[in-house]
């Protein structure tokens, strides 16, 4: 009878409890999801918006050529953009992947970010980083390294008058590892240089390798680049500056050359083919590192260190 139903089925309650098959799922619900993220990681908030504003910004700026900017560079892989963040590489963004399976190294990378006040922390879908990388095997990190501000020729030896010395510049002819321009950066500033120049093609530029290579002094010693390497080699002996070039089969000893004592460009040529032909008919005087061992060469930056020692020697 309607109304009269004696099914012991029928609900009588709206209180819901545990079902069978749930597997726990409310329990596990319960359970904590680690630290809050930064503000500048969290979807939606202020300071992300104004972080991927800024980065926006910092991705549309104009390029320059010929003593301008080089185009920005992305670190990528997560022992990458940590040994980047631990040796101070410039970077303008750090992009985490979202939802990403955090370990010792992700959040040693965003708190190294975050201690630097001026790299930005932005959380990206991975099909996006993997559009950044071009498919690159990213690991959930990329690093954005900012374009390069390369001086002119001329600014080197300008701020070397300004200070009252005489120039003493390296130019690098058909070096094309970061490492070795990082390197040779590292011996410049050392031993009291004034900068280093560079080719604009066929040469290493200023990456994050030439960066990490340089341990920090890239930020003091100004790298330059030139579109005519022979052109500013000219430029500079018409400044009254001595040309030195580093050649094997050179004519004078390195602790022979009096070219040093005075202001001078020192050119070092690449490991395997040396001074190109045009480079070295425009160098004053040829000069050799005697080597009475076995070894018939030196490293670039290797090369370079011992001349730039002797010069900073001979200088007192």
């Amino acid at each position: 009878m309607a109304g009269n139903s004696q099914r012991p089925s029928r609900r009588t309650s709206n209180k819901k409890g545990a079902q069978v098959g749930s597997g726990g799922k409310r329990r596990r619900s319960l359970e904590g999801k680690g630290p809050t993220p930064p503000a500048e990681m969290r979807k939606g908030h202020a300071k992300q918006r104004v972080a991927q504003a800024k980065a926006r910004r910092a991705q549309g700026r104009p390029q320059r050529k010929g003593g301008g900017r080089s185009s920005s560079e992305l670190v990528v892989g997560r022992n990458s953009v940590v040994e980047a963040l631990r040796e101070n590489v410039p970077a303008t963004t750090l992009y985490v992947q979202q939802f990403i399976d955090n370990d010792d190294r992700v959040r040693e990378a965003v708190r190294l970010a975050g201690e630097t006040r001026t790299v930005n922390l932005l959380e990206a879908p991975r099909p996006e980083l993997d559009r950044m990388t071009k498919g690159l095997h990213h690991q959930g990190l990329v690093l954005q390294i900012p374009e390069y501000d390369y001086a002119h020729p001329d600014d080197l030896t300008a701020s070397a008058m300004d200070e009252g010395e005489d120039p003493l510049i390296v130019a690098l002819d058909g070096i094309t590892d970061p490492r070795n321009l990082g390197a040779i950066v590292r011996s410049v500033c050392a031993f009291g240089g004034h900068g280093v120049v560079v080719p604009e093609r066929r040469a290493a530029g200023m990456t994050a390798g030439a960066w990490k290579t340089s341990a920090g002094t890239a930020a003091h010693t100004p790298v330059a680049r030139a579109s005519n390497l022979t052109r500013a080699l000219e430029s500079y002996q018409k400044a009254g500056l001595m040309v030195v070039g580093l050649d094997g089969d050179g004519d004078v000893d390195l602790q022979d050359c009096d070219a040093l004592d005075g202001p001078v460009v020192v050119v070092v040529g690449s490991e395997g083919k040396g001074l190109s032909r045009l480079v070295g008919e425009t160098c004053d005087v040829r000069v050799r590192i005697p080597m009475p061992g076995a070894a018939e060469s030196l490293n670039a930056g290797v090369a370079a260190g011992v001349v730039l020692y002797e010069t900073a020697r001979r200088r007192g």
